[in-house]
């Protein structure tokens, strides 16, 4: 299975076809509105921005698992990332991205390594996984790394579609 084969929807609960990303360098990332981390939708933003015109998308997958930080209803995290952080890019529904309950994107995304050759569960909120046009994962940085750092700037200019 590849990952844009999951079955997922997005925040409003409309069906999400992942394949609809395919032609596009895509950074995904479990997202939560009550995190220390949370200010890291501000980058996330910029870099949406920044690439969008260039066949670049973040997703953002809200995820509830790391001490309920994510604890509202998809009306509650709609409106909290549109008016704190004017948030453009896509988010899906929320999901478990460890554990029994894993979605099976995560299933997917979990078994690429990081820079340091760990692959397995993701750590905390905001950890971030770069999908090459195609579906290829190609990078997986953890959750403190800022996503304005230099080494994911590089990979998704390495990665946008030409």
């Amino acid at each position: 299975m590849a990952p844009y084969d999951a079955s997922i929807a997005y925040l409003d609960g409309t069906p999400a076809d992942l394949h609809d990303l395919d032609d596009k360098a895509v950074l995904i990332v479990n997202v939560a509105s009550k995190c220390g981390l949370t200010p890291q939708y501000e980058g996330l933003e910029r870099l949406q921005g920044r690439y969008a015109e260039r066949g670049f998308t973040v997703l953002g997958v809200p995820c509830n698992q790391f001490l309920g930080q994510e604890p509202g209803t998809a009306e509650e995290i709609q409106a909290f990332c549109s008016t704190t952080y004017g948030v453009t890019f896509p988010l899906t529904e929320k999901v478990e991205v460890n554990g029994e309950g894993r979605h099976p994107l995560y299933q997917e995304l979990t078994a690429t390594p990081d820079a340091a050759g760990e692959a397995g569960d993701v750590q905390w909120n905001f950890e971030k996984f770069l999908v090459a046009p195609g579906g290829e994962v190609v990078a997986r940085f953890r959750p403190t790394v800022d996503p304005e750092a230099d080494e994911i700037v590089a990979a998704i200019e390495a990665n946008l579609p030409t």
